[in-house]
């Protein structure tokens, strides 16, 4: 069987092959590949290399991520450099004093970080456009946007600058840039969301953040789990017999891209083929998630950002000014429903298993097709990915990204810190389609 990309460097170390600093110096050749080439918001070749040079051999067994090149969103706090957060007015502020908690758990665990990626302005969107930074491309298709907000994170694997990359989700941040990519992502569970882990690390919305990954091929998915959350690994199931998969039904769902819809009917298809039982539910529980997660993201931003309104772009700003506007007694209100969502939800899994359904109704973000055409208006876009993303959100649930051709990913979801045998199931069913 071919060695995943963490798994074959790993084992080129171990071989004596080659070394960390060689591997940065391909990393760095690879950097701001996209046309836009903006993967990076900031990179320091010699930091990153002072890092690769510092790793002993003899520990390659032991560490994780012994010299494997990772790219980290940048709203974490990297020691010496400053935090963007996608805007220049942040990225103007004093450099950080000391890592965050997530940029330490990686050099902890032996991995290189190669830099700091773009981000939608301050991880409050889901197409990785950014008036500051400019529009994240995709590195295979400049014709195309890579989703956001996590876009640099996605963009440095596609264009191999890291063979991992550390993204946020609060509404889909990790899992619609994965599926537009064409790759794999994983959103943790809200509750390994510690403050712990989040310190030095810039919230868009504390009550929804988490923290997780972007990579090329699900089999790493359980290593990079045990490198930043501390989780043992699990074995993939011998057998999918007997496993419940829930999905939403068409009433919610509604039209699919032809691509869409055959990427959940194949897979439905050998799930079932291999035992599983496959059905669908009423997901109507779930049409007011937007109408609850919408003003508690804008709420928790507008807290954080007081006083900075200004500093962003118009659609951003006039979100922040909602969320201040929003009385006391109503974000009450709004909080009491999420946690009367959450229980609605989690209830599901009394039935269920796992839950399987795409990430988005979409397979494309466009840009502008030619020079002085108009700016794509994507307002329509995210309302129809939000309707997908923001119910798992809502409910802090675990999901991995199942990623398909043509800009396509699924999201498999497990109940909350079913974390480590999720991503093994992703593992299994990957096997599965393959």
């Amino acid at each position: 069987m071919q060695l995943t990309p963490i798994a074959a460097l790993r084992d080129r170390y171990l071989q004596r092959v080659t070394t960390p600093a060689a591997e940065l110096d391909t990393a760095f050749a690879r950097s701001n590949g996209n046309a836009s080439q903006n993967t990076y918001i900031s990179q320091n070749k010699f930091w990153s290399l002072n890092q690769a040079t510092r790793l002993k051999p003899e520990e390659a067994e032991s560490q994780f991520l012994f010299g494997i090149p990772v790219s980290l969103k940048d709203c974490f706090d990297l020691a010496g450099s400053r935090t963007s957060s996608g805007s220049r007015f942040y990225l103007s502020q004093p450099a950080a004093k000391e890592d965050s908690s997530v940029a330490a758990r990686l050099r902890q665990a032996g991995a290189v970080i190669t830099g700091k990626t773009h981000l939608h302005q301050l991880a409050y969107g889901i197409t990785g456009e950014n008036p500051d930074f400019g529009d994240c491309l995709q590195p295979d298709n400049a014709a195309l946007l890579t989703g956001g907000s996590s876009s640099g994170a996605a963009a440095s694997i596609q264009e191999g600058s890291a063979l991992a990359a550390i993204g946020t989700d609060t509404g889909g941040s990790i899992r619609i840039p994965a599926a537009l990519c064409g790759l794999a992502g994983y959103r943790s569970s809200h509750t390994l969301n510690t403050p712990q882990l989040w310190r030095g690390g810039h919230h868009l919305a504390p009550a929804l953040d988490t923290v997780g990954w972007i990579y090329r091929d699900l089999r790493d998915g359980p290593l990079l789990a045990q490198a930043l959350f501390h989780l043992d690994p699990v074995d993939p199931p011998p057998s999918l017999a007997g496993l419940r998969i829930g999905t939403p039904n068409e009433a919610f769902l509604g039209a699919l891209p032809p691509a869409v819809s055959q990427a959940l009917s194949d897979t439905l298809r050998h799930l079932t083929s291999s035992q599983a039982a496959c059905t669908t539910f009423d997901a109507s529980l779930w049409n007011n998630a937007l109408d609850i997660y919408s003003p508690i993201v804008a709420v928790q931003a507008a807290r954080l950002h007081r006083g900075n309104f200004e500093q962003f772009e118009p659609v951003i700003t006039a979100r922040l000014e909602a969320g201040a506007a929003t009385d006391p007694q109503q974000a009450s209100e709004l909080f009491a429903n999420m946690e009367t969502f959450r229980a609605r939800t989690a209830a599901l899994f009394n039935r269920f298993d796992y839950l399987l359904y795409p990430c988005a109704p979409i397979t494309e973000l466009p840009v502008a097709s030619s020079v002085g055409s108009a700016k794509p208006d994507h307002a329509a876009a995210r309302a129809a990915v939000l309707r997908y993303t923001t119910p798992i959100s809502l409910a802090g649930l675990p999901t991995v990204t199942l990623p398909f051709p043509g800009g396509v990913g699924l999201q498999l979801i497990g109940p909350l810190n079913s974390d480590a045998k999720l991503l093994a199931l992703s593992i299994a069913i990957a096997d599965l389609l393959s």
